[in-house]
């Protein structure tokens, strides 16, 4: 028999997971003139993003070299960790005893976890970073790199996988994967998805993506249950990975079903050249309900921001500004250089005279020229908080540019003046 308390408990939970999936939300602000970008604010337990918004990558619980208040003072909303590495090490469990992954790397703020989906595939093909992202050369149902052995099979239930860290075996179906991420606790995460490469044949793209649809529909169900599960905890928004490679008809129907689905929101995923990156993320942007947010996987080049931006995307992730930044790679407005050059040698300026981060206030070209030849692991720190910083501003500012009518005009002016020493 059940008694009052008994009930009144199971409603208080009913009660508070409602309330927190309620913390969990977008709100739409300014529209983009002639296009589908927009301002908005994406709402999470752990605080709002004001997008679009660069979303930095903490691979591993942290921004390599930077510590998580650095990132906070340079102006980071939100830092993205990846459910493969911090599956493998330290594990989920421990990460969970810690209170999540805020808690356990210090951040305060919101948190993402992507699903392990891309680092399985890539490192399990032989591909280490990336995929095989170009076009040319023969199609395939197995693509691997070359002289290596792949270390994932796909089947339809999940993925089996050996881990690049000691060669254990594992497996990763779509519960597993939310199971992974629910413990590591991340206010927004992505469904469990298969990552092909532009290289697959259309027919295995087609496969592929039928086996993506149905995987979305179990990482719904296993979300849903954990949910009400863990109901103690904030509510953990799930975001649907949208693939389809180049095929406009692939990529659209992906954005239909999954655009259909109990989705909080959606990732836009997979292999694309570069060049056909606002015309994909348009197309799916064209079907996706627009009340939700669209977050597009992997890129941070200003010219990839813009574009972007202008087709409907709201937030964005990438490595490659800490990834760069400890090959002594420098953004700045003028282009990107590399700050180990002769002639930076005795060139005591900023990095970027207009850049206001806490690397460019306090210190030169010169000293981070000397850092890097003098292998000084300070210089990972100060060139990372720079180039971070500058990508996180430079997003910040095409959401300035559209609230005040001026985005068009802002294009033309950073991408004339970064990209004009390669005309």
């Amino acid at each position: 028999m059940t008694t009052g308390d008994e009930l009144g408990t199971e409603a208080a939970q009913t009660t508070n997971a409602v309330n927190s999936r309620s913390s969990a939300g977008f709100d739409i602000g300014t529209r983009l003139d002639g296009a589908l970008g927009r301002t908005g604010v994406l709402r999470t337990a752990h605080g709002d993003i004001q997008t679009p918004a660069f979303i930095a990558v903490g691979t591993k619980a942290t921004v390599k070299a930077v510590l998580p208040e650095s990132m906070s003072e340079l102006g980071a909303q939100a830092v993205l960790a990846n459910a493969y590495h911090l599956y493998l090490q330290p594990g989920p469990e421990l990460i969970d005893e810690a209170g999540g992954l805020g808690a356990f790397m210090n951040w305060p703020g919101p948190t993402f976890t992507d699903s392990g989906g891309f680092q399985v595939m890539s490192l399990g093909a032989g591909f280490k970073k990336v995929l095989a992202m170009d076009s040319a050369g023969v199609q395939s149902d197995d693509v691997i790199a070359a002289g290596k052995t792949r270390l994932a099979h796909v089947d339809d239930d999940g993925v089996t996988f050996k881990s690049h860290l000691d060669g254990s075996k594992h497996r990763f179906t779509p519960e597993v994967s939310m199971q992974v991420q629910h413990q590591i606790g991340a206010d927004i995460m992505f469904a469990f998805d298969e990552l092909t490469t532009l290289l697959n044949t259309r027919g295995y793209q087609e496969s592929s993506l039928e086996r993506t649809r149905l995987w979305a529909i179990r990482c719904i169900a296993e979300h849903q249950r954990l949910s009400e599960e863990r109901s103690h905890r904030p509510y953990q928004a799930l975001f649907g990975v949208l693939q389809g490679a180049q095929y406009e008809d692939l990529r659209r129907k992906a954005a239909r079903d999954l655009g259909a689905m109990d989705f909080d929101g959606f990732g836009i995923g997979g292999a694309l050249e570069k060049e056909n990156l606002g015309t994909i993320v348009r197309w799916v942007n064209e079907e996706l309900p627009e009340n939700k947010p669209r977050h597009l996987l992997g890129i941070s080049e200003p010219d990839d921001l813009f574009v972007a931006i202008e087709n409907g995307a709201d937030t964005f992730d990438c490595v490659s500004p800490s990834r760069v930044a400890r090959n002594a790679a420098i953004y700045s407005k003028d282009g990107r250089f590399n700050v180990t050059g002769a002639r930076y040698r005795r060139d005591f300026g900023p990095l970027d005279p207009e850049c206001d981060c806490y690397t460019c206030a306090n210190y030169s070209r010169a000293y981070l020229h000397h850092l890097f030849k003098a292998k000084e692991m300070v210089s990972s720190t100060l060139a990372t908080i720079h180039n971070e910083r500058f990508i996180v501003r430079l997003v910040d500012d095409i959401r300035l540019s559209i609230e005040s009518g001026r985005f068009y005009e802002f294009k033309e002016d950073v991408l004339g003046r970064y990209y004009a020493a390669k005309r």
